[in-house]
C-alpha cells in the first residue's frame, strides 16, 4: 500500500511524517516550489532578511505541535518565556500593563489587581464560563456580553487572534475549544511560543530531513490537476508531470487548501468564506529592553514582535486592509510600532505581506461546512486546518488533522 499525500503544508507534512515513521510507503507531492504552505519562510531581497510569511504564535499547551516537533527532532526550535506573561499597551489611553496568570488550573491570579487586566474585577472573568461547555451553532455574542474592560482589553483581541474573525460573530464552539485547551488549564498551557529562528527552520526543514531519512521525498512543483474517480474510489491521479494509477490498496490523502480540494472532488462541501491576515516587517534593531511580544489596544496593529534584526506586526481579520496601498499601509502600521516603542515616525525599510485567504471565516455557518477527514470515496482522505478539527484555523489544528488522517489511512476499515 502506498499513501499519496498531496499538499506539503503542515497538515500534509504531519501526515507524511507519521505515515513514514509507522513504516508506510508514502509519496508526497506539492504544487508550490517549496513546502510549508502558509507556514513558510523566504529570503526577502528588499530587506535582505529571511522572513516568515506570518507571525504564527503557538502555545505551550498545543499538544499536536509538540508531538510533531518531537517526531521531527525540533522541539528546541520554539522560544518563549518560562511563565505565561503577556505585555499590553493601550494607545488610546497610554496605559501599559502585564497579564500574569498563575501556572495551575485554579485561577487565583484573577483575584489580584496587579496580575489581571486593569479596570476589571475578578467576577468579570465568570463571563468565560459558557466556553467551558459546547455551544453548537452559536456566536460568541450569543453566549456572553461583548462589552466592558475585560472584553475590550483581553477577550476581544484574544478571540480575534485565535479565530481570525470578528470575535462577536465568531463561533462560540471554536472559541470555547481554545479556551478549554489553554485558559482553563492555567498558565502552564498558554505560555507564548515563537518559532526560532524561522518558521521553516522549526516546522518545515526538520520535517523534510526526517522524511528523507525515512526514505520519503517531497516532490515540489508537482500540481495535481485531476483525480480520476470510479464509483466510490479514486483510480488515478493526474499530475502536471503525468498520471499515477492508484493500486487497489493505495490511498490518497488530500492536504490542499479547501478551494483546491473542492475543485478536485465533486460534491465536496467546504468553507466558502475566508478572512485575511496582514503582516509587516520593519528592518531595524529593536530598542533595548523591547518585549519580544506585546499586544496593542486602540491601534491598527494588534501584536508587535521584536526579533534581533527586525520588528514585525500582525493584524487579524484584516479584510479592510488588504486592498490598501502598500506604502500607506506600512506607514500606518509603523505609526503604532513607533508609538508603543518610543521610536521615530520615520518609516524604516519595510515589507508588507497580505494573505487574503489566510483562514476560513470562523463563524458558526462556515464551521458547519467543514468536512470530516473521511470522504464518500473509500480511498480518499482529507487533511487541513479547514477540515472538522474542532479548532479554529491554527497550526495546532493543521497538525492534528494530518495526524488524524494518517491514522485513518493505516486503519483497515478505511479501505
Amino acid at each position: 500500500m502506498t499513501v499519496h499525500v498531496v499538499g506539503a503544508g503542515l497538515a500534509g507534512l504531519s501526515a507524511a511524517v507519521q505515515l513514514a515513521r509507522r513504516g508506510s510507503a508514502v509519496e508526497v507531492s506539492e504544487a508550490a516550489a517549496q513546502a510549508g504552505g502558509r507556514c513558510r519562510s523566504y529570503f526577502d531581497p528588499q530587506l535582505g532578511l529571511t522572513l516568515d510569511n506570518g507571525n504564527h504564535l503557538v502555545l505551550s499547551g498545543n499538544t499536536a505541535v509538540y508531538a510533531y516537533l518531537d517526531a521531527i527532532g525540533a522541539r528546541d526550535r520554539l522560544a518563549g518565556p518560562d511563565k505565561a506573561v503577556f505585555h499590553w499597551a493601550d494607545l488610546s489611553t497610554g496605559e501599559r500593563w502585564t497579564l500574569r496568570p498563575n501556572e495551575g488550573p485554579l485561577p487565583w491570579w484573577m483575584l489580584s489587581a496587579k496580575r489581571r487586566t486593569p479596570g476589571t474585577r475578578a467576577a468579570d472573568h465568570l463571563s468565560l464560563l459558557p466556553f467551558l461547555r459546547f455551544q453548537p451553532g452559536r456566536r460568541v455574542d450569543q453566549v456572553m456580553a461583548c462589552r466592558g474592560a475585560l472584553w475590550d482589553r483581553l477577550l476581544d483581541p484574544f478571540l480575534l487572534a485565535v479565530l481570525n474573525t470578528d470575535a462577536r460573530e465568531g463561533s462560540a464552539d471554536l472559541a470555547g475549544a481554545v479556551v478549554r485547551e489553554t485558559l482553563a488549564k492555567g498558565g502552564a498551557a498558554y505560555r507564548p511560543r515563537i518559532a526560532e529562528p524561522t518558521l521553516s527552520a522549526a516546522f518545515v526543514e526538520p520535517a523534510l530531513e526526517a522524511l528523507a531519512k525515512l526514505g520519503t521525498s517531497v516532490r515540489l512543483g508537482r500540481r495535481l490537476r485531476r483525480i480520476a474517480l470510479d464509483g466510490d474510489r479514486a483510480t488515478s491521479l493526474v499530475f502536471s508531470d503525468g498520471e499515477t494509477p492508484l493500486g487497489p490498496d493505495d490511498k490518497l490523502l488530500l492536504a490542499t487548501p479547501a478551494w483546491v480540494a473542492a475543485d478536485l472532488l465533486p460534491e465536496l462541501i467546504v468553507p466558502t468564506e475566508h478572512r485575511a491576515i496582514v503582516n509587516a516587517h520593519f528592518r531595524l534593531t529593536p530598542p533595548a529592553g523591547a518585549e519580544p511580544l506585546i499586544g496593542v489596544i486602540g491601534g491598527t496593529v494588534e501584536w508587535i514582535f521584536a526579533f534581533s534584526d527586525r520588528m514585525s506586526v500582525t493584524v487579524s481579520g484584516a479584510d479592510r486592509l488588504v486592498d490598501m496601498d502598500r506604502h500607506a499601509l506600512a506607514a500606518l502600521l509603523w505609526k503604532d510600532v513607533a508609538a508603543v516603542h518610543g521610536l521615530s515616525n520615520e518609516l524604516p525599510p519595510w515589507q508588507v505581506l497580505k494573505e487574503k485567504r489566510a483562514t476560513f471565516a470562523a463563524t458558526p455557518e462556515q464551521d458547519a461546512l467543514r468536512p470530516k477527514a473521511q470522504t464518500r470515496w473509500k480511498n480518499v482522505l482529507l487533511a487541513g486546518d479547514w477540515t472538522a478539527t474542532g479548532l479554529p484555523s491554527t497550526i495546532e489544528g493543521a497538525l492534528r488533522s494530518g495526524s488524524h488522517a494518517a491514522d485513518l489511512a493505516l486503519a483497515p476499515s478505511s479501505v
